[in-house]
């Protein structure tokens, strides 16, 4: 985003001279004028084309597959002809807009007990996938499409998981210990016997998941009450 408001503030301050009143002449020729005239429409169309790049630039950022709040959305079909779909792969553009070059998918995938730890996994789309027992100690999962599949006994200890949805999702005893949780949905996920010590959830979403029917229970590794690691009283 830096880099973005860095190049639209290059462009616009090059096009400034196209709205700069003309220097008022008393000795100028007809042709003179109109020369002048012609080139001021000139500056003023490049002005134009150039604020049209810039407002481009800064509208269309590069989107995330998923966030916590969006109830729905439009996946593609999965491209079961790419062998190598159902591997971890780490983004190397950073997790704040979970950019990537491909979409990243791992929709029906079997990864039960899979090592993501310090993994940057931002942005990845998950549906029937199995990853139950997968260690996520310090991952990244900013705005990940994480519906119906399977994070039973998942570690999530001191992971940033924001602006992501569980919808549907098992979480049976997943540990969230001191993991980012902001604006993140459980809605209709089964998380019974999950740990939240210390996680850090806002407001609204600690209100979520306290209605939550599901958040009962002891989670069997590291023996946290379900229900008072949220800090849901009643």
């Amino acid at each position: 985003m830096v880099a973005k408001t860095t190049l639209i503030s290059l462009l616009l301050a090059s096009s400034t001279s196209a709205f700069a009143p003309p220097q008022m002449q008393t000795t100028t020729s007809r042709t003179t004028q109109l020369s002048a005239s012609k080139n001021n429409n000139n500056n003023i169309e490049i002005a134009a084309a150039t604020f049209a790049i810039a407002s481009s630039l800064l509208l269309s950022p590069l989107s995330a597959s998923a966030d916590g709040q969006t109830k729905e959305f439009k996946l593609p079909p999965i491209d079961q002809s790419d062998k190598s779909r159902c591997v971890l792969n780490s983004s190397k553009m950073g997790q704040a807009n979970a950019a990537r070059d491909k979409l990243y998918d791992l929709r029906e995938c079997p990864l039960s007990g899979v090592q993501g730890n310090e993994f940057d996994l931002s942005g990845v789309i998950m549906t029937d996938t199995d990853v139950s027992k997968a260690n996520f100690r310090d991952a990244q999962f900013s705005k990940g499409y994480l519906r119906n599949s399977n994070f039973d006994g998942a570690d999530f200890t001191n992971a940033i998981v924001d602006r992501a949805t569980f919808k549907g999702s098992s979480l049976k005893g997943t540990i969230f210990a001191n993991a980012v949780l902001t604006a993140t949905s459980f809605e209709g996920a089964d998380v019974e016997n999950a740990d939240f010590t210390d996680a850090y959830i806002g407001d609204f979403d600690i209100r979520n998941l306290c209605k939550n029917p599901t958040l009962k229970g002891e989670n069997p590794t590291t023996g946290a009450d379900t229900r008072l690691s949220a800090n849901c009283i009643n």
